[in-house]
């Protein structure tokens, strides 16, 4: 099966294993999938994450992470620019998330971001999702 746009169908295997409360899920390897990953670590949405070879194909298992209620640490992740439509911004107009409390990955020229730390070395680039 081919899938048009592989960084929503990984978004969404996160948001829908949450909502599930799996311990983790398992998708396809690419370099900004990986890059994305190592964001929402290190922002603390995720446990941990780690690169496996499942039957000749390397994945990303991401293991999740929940609070003390059992209520999954993601609240919502949503994609932002697609493939039909792609959406950039320069670094003074980043869009904030839940007034700072979320976070917008941005793809720029210096790599993939926060939208905090891509304005605070003024480079804007393409909005990929965000997260709260």
């Amino acid at each position: 099966m081919s899938v048009s746009d592989p960084i929503a169908d990984m978004l969404t295997k996160v948001r829908n294993a949450a909502v599930a409360r799996h311990e983790k899920v398992d998708v396809p390897t690419s370099k900004l999938k990986l890059e994305i990953v190592k964001i929402l670590k290190t922002e603390g949405y995720i446990k941990n994450f780690k690169k496996v070879t499942q039957d000749g194909f390397s994945i990303i298992r991401i293991y999740l992470k929940y609070n003390e209620q059992n209520e999954p640490v993601i609240h919502g992740i949503k994609k932002i620019s697609t493939p039909g439509r792609r959406v950039y911004s320069g670094y003074k107009d980043l869009p904030r998330v839940y007034n700072g409390y979320g976070t917008v990955i941005v793809s720029t020229s210096l790599g993939v971001t926060t939208g905090k730390k891509a304005s605070e070395k003024m480079v804007g680039g393409e909005l990929i999702c965000t997260v709260w």
